[in-house]
């Protein structure tokens, strides 16, 4: 799955100026404080909010097996976790990371057009104290990169391309973690087992 650039268009008033943007912030900034006390009146709590979600990230060791894309994945995690080095890991999370390329598109010389690249993570947390099993899962994403005729070029294509993937796959573990300690860290003991 590529990503897609979006850009914004600004559109011009018939002085000169632009006309949308001008005047709008004010607004906006109302309209985005009426909702915020909407919710809150509603009993929304934001996640990062909720007691225990923040400190329970923070205190996660993220183990990865070694190469590029391990080592990407565990600094995309410990940046995303905040993870908090000067007190002790309450929990482990093990990766584990199946990494496939596939061409898509062929040339008039039989050479791919671009590359996808997908990546699937299986990750296990378990709690340090006890040696259980706390929660599991496994996110997978794809992204694609242009073939190259120069072998550097080439090189760096697919390495952003795991940049990019070992980023998103963190971003999907950080937010599957962060429900999971916002609900207290419970009910995933069956689920964990059935995926062993």
């Amino acid at each position: 799955m590529g990503f897609r650039n979006v850009s914004r268009r600004r559109f011009s008033s018939p002085s000169g100026g632009e006309g949308p943007r001008s005047g709008g912030g004010g607004f906006a900034a109302a309209l985005v404080c009426a909702a915020s006390l909407g919710l809150s009146a509603c009993g929304f709590t934001p996640l990062y909010a909720t007691p225990g979600v923040s400190p329970g990230l923070s205190s996660i060791d993220v183990v990865a097996p070694e190469g590029r894309v391990g080592y990407l994945m565990r600094e995309d995690l410990d940046d995303v976790l905040a993870r908090d080095k000067a007190s002790p890991p309450a929990y482990r999370l093990t990766l584990e990371i199946l990494q496939t390329r596939d061409p898509r598109g062929l040339r008039v010389d039989n050479v791919a057009e671009r590359y996808e690249l997908g990546l699937t993570v299986r990750y296990t947390l378990v709690e340090i104290a006890t040696g259980k099993v706390a929660h599991a899962g496994e996110v997978s994403t794809q992204v694609s990169y242009d073939a190259a005729d120069q072998p550097y070029a080439g090189i760096a294509a697919r390495q952003d391309s795991q940049s990019r993937a070992a980023s998103d796959a963190a971003r999907r573990i950080h937010l599957d973690l962060a429900a999971w300690l916002a609900q207290g860290g419970k009910g995933d003991e069956v689920a964990a087992g059935a995926g062993r």
